[in-house]
């Protein structure tokens, strides 16, 4: 591995001095020194923290010798990474389509949402798999549909489905929308994404339940992301009044006792 020098030069190349690094990577700064001088290996927890950090994914990190490289070899680095985010690089959407050729709306269930990341780009995946058709949506645009798991994203509860749109060019994501993001090592989420211009190659997924903490992921995770556009349930979401109609809520119940005093 190269990770050793490689950290050296890509923390040179940032601009930041070690105790920068170590500390938004959480480690104290003789630690960080030792990964640097190759006197300790960091474990793979530390790796991905450190990939995460330069936006790298772990193979690049630590098969690549950035000794060797010329400006010519980081402006293809760059490159090939910006040409996947565009979606210039091949990807592969295996698709159904109905007996007149219509797209339809894959619906992956529960049980199949964890073998999803090894088989989305195999038609035979999708085989016998439901679909839905949602009239109010594009037909010049492509759907799918994911089971929600867990509590993390409310109004949305656990067993609804959420529909989402294919986003080829992952440059145009916005902060502050929600996605369905296929990844590398954590399957299917669905999250608000933040983006920030001085973490060009990290997306920071955010829960609308306060009890979960945001969490960043390298780019290089992502293997296929898709916007909210809906979401079917079979609950109804809870309704929070917001202000003015708690305040009309108070004026009543305020007439009302008064006429009940007037009353007496």
């Amino acid at each position: 591995m190269f990770i050793g020098e490689n950290i050296k030069i890509l923390r040179k190349r940032k601009g930041k001095s070690q105790e920068e690094v170590s500390t938004a990577l959480g480690l104290n700064r003789s630690t960080y020194s030792g990964y640097e001088n190759n006197i300790a290996q960091p474990n793979l927890e530390n790796i991905l923290q450190i990939s995460k950090y330069y936006g790298l994914s772990i193979e690049e990190l630590i098969t690549k010798d950035f000794t060797t490289f010329k400006e010519v070899d980081w402006r293809i680095m760059t490159d090939r990474a910006t040409h996947r985010m565009k979606g210039s690089e091949l990807r592969i959407l295996a698709s159904i389509v109905s007996l007149t050729n219509d797209e339809l709306i894959e619906v992956i269930p529960e049980k199949a949402s964890a073998g999803y990341t090894s088989g989305f780009s195999d038609p035979e995946y999708f085989t016998d798999f439901p679909t839905l058709s949602l009239p109010f949506l594009s037909k010049h645009k492509k759907y799918r549909a994911f089971p929600v798991q867990g509590d993390s994203m409310p109004p949305v509860s656990q067993g609804s489905i959420v529909v989402g749109e294919y986003i080829q060019d992952w440059t145009s994501m916005k902060a502050g929308q929600q996605f369905i993001l296929v990844t590398k090592s954590e399957g299917i989420v669905f999250k608000s994404i933040g983006l920030s211009p001085e973490k060009p190659g990290l997306l920071t997924l955010i829960s609308s339940n306060l009890n979960y903490q945001p969490y960043e992921i390298p780019f290089s995770e992502l293997l296929e992301a898709w916007k909210f556009v809906c979401y079917v349930s079979r609950e109804l979401p809870e309704i929070v009044p917001d202000d003015q109609s708690l305040l009309h809520s108070i004026r009543t119940l305020q007439m009302d006792v008064k006429q009940l005093l007037h009353r007496k």
